[in-house]
C-alpha cells in the first residue's frame, strides 16, 4: 500500500498542510499514528476523502454536513433517499439565501438610483440610509 507524508497529501490534494490538520481535528479524516521516524504516513484513501470534502464544499455543504454525508456513505443501514433528503434541505437553504440576496440587491439598487453622485458625501443618500437611526437598531 502506498503511503504519503502530510506534505505529499497536501500537494496531491491541492490543500494546505494546516487544512489537513484542521480536517483531522474536525473528524473529517483520520489521524494516522506516528511512525518510528516521528512523522505520520497517510494511506492513499485520504486523497479521495479530501476530494470528497472539497466537492461537498463546492456544492455549498458545511463541514458538519459533509461529515454527516461521509457517515452516510459508510453506513450500511442508510439509503440513497437519506442522502437525497439532505440534498433537498441544502437546496431549500440555497433558495432562501438567493431570496435574501435578491432583497439586499433590490434595496441597494434603490439607494444607488436615488444617488445623483453630485455634491459632498455628507449629502449622499446611500450614506444617509446607512447612518439612519432606525427603531430596534440600537
Amino acid at each position: 500500500m502506498k503511503t504519503l507524508t502530510i506534505g505529499q497529501v497536501a500537494r496531491e490534494s491541492g490543500v494546505g498542510v494546516e487544512t489537513i490538520r484542521f480536517y483531522q481535528r474536525e473528524g473529517l479524516i483520520a489521524t494516522p499514528p506516528r511512525r518510528s521516524a516521528g512523522y505520520r504516513q497517510y494511506g492513499a484513501g485520504v486523497l479521495r476523502r479530501i476530494r470528497f470534502i472539497l466537492r461537498g464544499k463546492g456544492l455549498g455543504f458545511s463541514l458538519r454536513e459533509i461529515n454527516a454525508l461521509l457517515s452516510l456513505s459508510l453506513s450500511r443501514g442508510r439509503s440513497c433517499a437519506d442522502v437525497k433528503a439532505r440534498a433537498h434541505v441544502k437546496i431549500e437553504g440555497i433558495r432562501a439565501q438567493i431570496a435574501a440576496l435578491e432583497r439586499v440587491k433590490g434595496a441597494l439598487e434603490r439607494l444607488t438610483d436615488a444617488c445623483t453622485a453630485r455634491g459632498s458625501a455628507s449629502m449622499c443618500p446611500i450614506l444617509d440610509a446607512l447612518d439612519a437611526d432606525v427603531e430596534g437598531d440600537k
